[in-house]
């Protein structure tokens, strides 16, 4: 049973978050967090708890607008203290495409081969069409910008990191043979990649109402990076620092959504790259109370709930590890509650918003 939800009366703070996740303020309760929320656990929430008619945004600037308008209300009206939104330039890739497995789910998923990449050699590279930002639409994160409730903040970044976009450019597997038989055309790669997110950047950071660059980019698996840490501090984190440096230009925080174990690099990405946060979690790797007592005195830690426990337990057993996890990290201070991922398809519906309710006390 929701005891809070829908808010009848929400009072968003971006400002407060960020100054909760900053160590700048402190309050009892966390602030909530969250990645992703997949438009299939939207759909449900927004029709029958939010009582919204769901428009998908099938192309028209008329259905974009008011697929807009209720990814606003969802936000606003769920406890957040912000709307964030991802959006890409669309670099061309070669990608899998299956219907979507979760129940009464009608999208398709799509996942990059990772086996035979877009570019394979010099070849491909002078061949490729890449993207221009100057040529990109902004329409719907400046609609959003120009939308949010008073008080409300975004945070927005490119769709897909350095490493997840030249990986999938090229395939895991073409990348992991090209970083021993052509790093030039690897670099060459990350450079185009690089480029374009920065131009894109600058963009993103200037828009009204922005409170963070909030920027995905899985780069491990359980037990490690994808690539060797090496390699990744020389050719990809210096991104991130750029993506970092840009946004601390205007005085706003970078945190850093990524996956898998990251212990090798963790300290490049806090000295080095400059991230002010960190997102994505897994027990199975390191929970995030662990992550928080050896990290969390120099960023800030965000979300934690883990998948496994959103996806399987009842809604009592998602509340009371979502309260555990509040008196814990929330008692330490620079923390937000929220899931350790984000919201796919498959996650119950009662469960999400049992965590989500469950924030409000």
């Amino acid at each position: 049973m929701l005891r809070h939800l829908p808010l009848t009366t929400p009072r968003p703070d971006g400002q407060a978050f960020i100054d909760i996740l900053m160590g700048r303020r402190k309050r009892a309760r966390p602030p909530l967090v969250e990645y992703l929320v997949d438009d299939v656990l939207r759909r449900p929430i927004t029709r029958d708890l939010l009582e919204r008619p769901w428009v998908a945004p099938n192309g028209s600037r008329e259905a974009l607008v008011a697929y807009l308008d209720n990814f606003i209300d969802f936000w606003h009206r769920l406890g957040y203290d912000f709307v964030r939104f991802e959006q890409s330039l669309g670099f061309a890739k070669k990608s899998i495409v299956i219907a979507d497995a979760a129940p009464g789910s009608d999208k398709q998923r799509a996942w990059a081969d990772e086996h035979q990449g877009a570019i394979t050699n010099w070849a491909d590279f002078e061949a490729y069409p890449w993207p221009e930002p100057s040529e990109a639409s902004f329409f719907a994160v400046d609609y959003l910008s120009q939308h949010l409730p008073e008080g409300m903040g975004l945070m927005t970044c490119h769709a897909g990191g350095i490493l997840e976009n030249v990986s999938q450019i090229m395939s895991l597997e073409g990348l992991c043979f090209a970083l021993y038989d052509q790093p030039e055309l690897v670099e060459a790669v990350t450079a185009k990649v690089g480029e374009r997110m920065v131009a894109y950047y600058r963009h993103l950071r200037d828009l009204d109402g922005v409170i963070a660059l909030f920027q995905g980019d899985d780069m491990g698996f359980r037990t490690g990076t994808l690539i060797r840490p090496d390699d990744m501090r020389r050719i990809f984190l210096p991104w991130h620092q750029r993506f970092a440096a840009l946004a601390h230009e205007r005085g706003l925080p970078y945190f850093l959504h990524s996956c898998g174990n990251l212990e090798t690099i963790m300290p490049a990405l806090i000295d080095e790259v400059g991230i002010d946060g960190k997102h994505s979690y897994e027990d199975a790797i390191i929970p995030v109370q662990d992550f928080q007592a050896k990290y969390g005195g120099r960023i800030a830690v965000l979300g934690g709930v883990d998948l496994n426990i959103l996806t399987t337990a009842t809604p009592d057993g998602v509340r009371q590890h979502t309260r555990w996890l509040m008196d814990t990290c929330g008692a330490r201070g620079r923390y937000a509650i929220g899931s350790g991922n984000s919201i796919p398809s498959y996650i119950p519906v009662d469960n999400y918003l049992a965590m989500v309710d469950e924030a409000q006390e």
